[in-house]
């Protein structure tokens, strides 16, 4: 095989067994609220906390975040597949509508909207934008940390089983 020939379906063969977390990112622009779901999500730096999330470049999320530098992270429970379906789905809605028959609040340092029943949620403030081929990579500190649900198993994209998760807490990281 030839060096940088690599096949998309294989790549993307070649990858799917990989277990990730399902993350529902949402942001806040002026009047509307954004959301997507995301399995380009990691954590990058105990200190200062930062994760980052991937996002398509050529979607309007993309553009939204780099005006918009504070955001959410929700990580999903193996309980809201439905929800991580609706915010995948091409053409959503507003995320406002998304999430309108689901508990949720908006995140006092985000003011992003967040789900209230997945295993944890982040606050973050964008540090860094990355172009990485077809994606947009934003590196962020995370501003709080809200272990909102003790019982909830994090979603996988995968089908690989994870257990055990902190118990639930609030943290406020930095200012």
């Amino acid at each position: 095989m030839n060096a940088g020939a690599v096949d998309p379906a294989d790549f993307t063969d070649a990858l799917s067994g990989f277990a990730t977390g399902v993350v529902v990112l949402t942001v806040r622009d002026g009047r509307d609220d954004l959301g997507t779901t995301v399995t380009s999500f990691m954590s990058v730096s105990l200190e200062p906390p930062m994760v980052l999330a991937g996002v398509g470049a050529d979607g309007y999320l993309a553009e939204v975040l780099t005006r918009r530098p504070r955001w959410a992270a929700t990580v999903l429970s193996t309980g809201q597949r439905a929800l991580a379906g609706r915010f995948a789905a091409e053409g959503r809605p507003s995320a406002r509508l998304l999430l309108a028959s689901e508990p949720h609040h908006r995140g006092p340092a985000s003011d992003a909207l967040i789900p209230e029943a997945g295993v944890a949620a982040l606050e973050c403030e964008t540090r860094d934008r990355i172009e990485a081929g077809d994606h947009v990579l934003f590196v962020a500190e995370v501003l709080t940390a809200d272990y909102i649900s003790r019982r909830g198993s994090p979603s996988s994209a995968s089908t690989t089983a994870t257990s055990g998760r902190p118990e639930c807490r609030t943290a406020m990281m930095g200012t």
